[in-house]
């Protein structure tokens, strides 16, 4: 069974920091490309950031230079560090795996950016 587990969600001020996990079990961790995807209320699902398993990276225009995606294959873990913070960035973030034509998705976690 496969999970994606994702935390560190939370509320925080503009211009601050969040450190968003996400564990995944169920899967060869390593082959698969992992990504961070949100959604704001009323929007849709937006791409934020991914990692392909050779390690190179993509990021969303509006997230770039202040999000970084990581990985950890031997803690099948994918990290999401998010600095400067601002109020457009408050959405559920999601975690996803995506392997040819595998796609496996987290719960989501909320990140709330606001004073």
């Amino acid at each position: 069974q496969v999970q994606l587990v994702e935390s560190g969600g939370g509320l925080v001020q503009p211009g601050g920091s969040l450190r968003l996990s996400c564990a995944a079990s169920g899967i060869t961790f390593s082959i698969y490309t992992m990504g961070w995807y949100r959604q704001a209320p009323g929007k849709q699902r937006e791409l934020v950031a991914t990692i392909t398993s050779g390690g190179s990276t993509n990021y969303a225009d509006s997230v770039k230079g202040r999000f970084t995606i990581s990985r950890d294959n031997a803690k099948n873990t994918v990290y999401l560090q998010m600095n400067s913070l601002k109020p457009e960035d408050t959405a559920v973030y999601y975690c996803n795996a995506a392997q040819i034509i595998r796609s496996y998705w987290g719960q989501g976690t909320q990140v709330t950016v606001s004073s």
